[in-house]
């Protein structure tokens, strides 16, 4: 009795082996798979453009503040100072302290 138990346990064991998963489910976990790798290609992709944008805007950044930093440097140096005795009167207003034109 021992051995035909064994030897119907054995064949079972066989026969779910055997009994493997069929094309349509291989198709199916294969589909799956390609799914995944194109979803995650695609996020990696976004990325790569979001990284791009980035840098490129960072690095304009840096040189509109690289040009200002130059250009008043070059105003500093293309400034004469005014001098105390020569200075021009300063303008009258055009208006008395009432708001009319002279």
């Amino acid at each position: 009795m021992k051995k035909v138990l064994s030897l119907l346990m054995v064949a079972g064991m066989l026969s779910f082996f055997a009994c493997g998963p069929s094309a349509e489910e291989k198709a199916a976990k294969e589909k799956a798979t390609q799914d995944s790798i194109a979803r995650v290609q695609k996020t990696a992709d976004s990325l790569k453009e979001v990284a791009v944008k980035d840098s490129l805007d960072k690095a304009a950044k840096a040189k509109a503040e690289a040009d200002s930093i130059a250009k008043v440097e070059a105003d500093k140096k293309n400034v004469k100072p005014a001098s105390k005795g020569n200075a021009a009167p300063a303008a009258k207003p055009a208006f008395n302290k009432s708001g009319a034109r002279k």
